[in-house]
């Protein structure tokens, strides 16, 4: 509903500062969740969704860098912007922030405007929604949706949709580190962009359909080539993202990256009408 308040969730041990921050945000209209410790804040988390959170690194059981890194790795709160505030300042500990995919950084003491604001700014970014993926600067969000809601509008029969599935990408994160995935992801999009530009044409729309399923709208003519292309380099370089001993033939782990291919042409669109029909049966293709 429209009235409904966001919801900001603070962790923060300090129990003076924590209780201005509640009073604070409370006076400016948000509906305000505070804990002191990183696990209640996972389990908060896990009941109530909040629209940000504030994040202190310094607390008194695991830090501030454990818990996002738990917010990040689980789907649910995967996108809830992350403020975090700390004593630290730092270059190496900010870093260490933004590679755990963090909105925002600010320091003790702290401007309580500035920090208002902070938070304002991350509530409007994500309300209005993603225009494109951080980590791949591919088209995401509202622009995928009315590119495929076009289809929908228009008849898809001069049309054909591939989806380029990465499998298994949070194991992979989870055993080589918030870096080594993004830095797959993103050369999984370049190799996936420059298929596009070798075998399709300037008619082509590349975007994320989620933040490991790739989607590209492409003319009939153009499919095939374009499906065994991808095919072929994907599956070809899949192992070398993996560090030497851990490529095939030495330490295996249980669910290793993978590259799955769907394609729905355009007469198997006929009777969607729905965009969330249609993101269904894009799915279905690669499940």
């Amino acid at each position: 509903m429209a009235d409904e308040k966001q919801i900001v969730l603070i962790v923060e041990d300090d129990l003076d500062v924590a209780d201005m921050l509640n009073a604070y945000f409370r006076v400016q209209g948000y509906e305000v969740l505070t804990v002191n410790w990183g696990e209640d804040a996972i389990k908060t988390a896990e009941h109530t969704l909040p629209d940000l959170i504030i994040l202190d690194i310094r607390l008194p059981d695991i830090d501030g860098y454990e818990v996002a890194a738990h917010f990040r790795s689980n789907r649910r709160t995967a996108g809830v912007p992350i403020i975090f505030l700390t004593e630290k300042r730092q270059r190496d500990d900010r870093l260490r922030g933004l590679e755990l995919g963090a909105d925002d950084y600010i320091t003790k003491p702290f401007d309580i405007q500035e920090l208002r604001l902070r938070v304002r700014n991350s509530l409007r970014r994500t309300t209005q929604g993603p225009l494109s993926n951080p980590t791949t600067n591919l088209s995401d969000g509202p622009i995928v949706d009315e590119r495929l809601k076009e289809l929908l509008e228009r008849g898809a029969q001069d049309w054909a949709i591939l989806v380029i599935s990465l499998r298994h990408l949070e194991t992979f994160r989870e055993r080589y580190g918030f870096v080594a995935s993004d830095d797959v992801l993103r050369a999984i999009s370049v190799m996936v962009a420059n298929s596009v530009r070798e075998k399709g044409s300037m008619e082509d729309f590349l975007g994320h359909l989620s933040n490991t399923d790739f989607v590209i709208v492409t003319r009939p003519a153009h499919v095939e080539a374009l499906r065994e292309h991808l095919h072929s380099r994907l599956e070809q370089s899949i192992e070398y993202f993996y560090p030497v001993k851990d490529r095939e033939g030495g330490t295996q782990t249980a669910e290793r990256l993978d590259i799955r291919l769907g394609l729905l042409m355009g007469d198997q669109m006929d009777g969607l009408t729905a965009l969330d029909e249609l993101k269904t049966e894009l799915v279905r293709q690669i499940a």
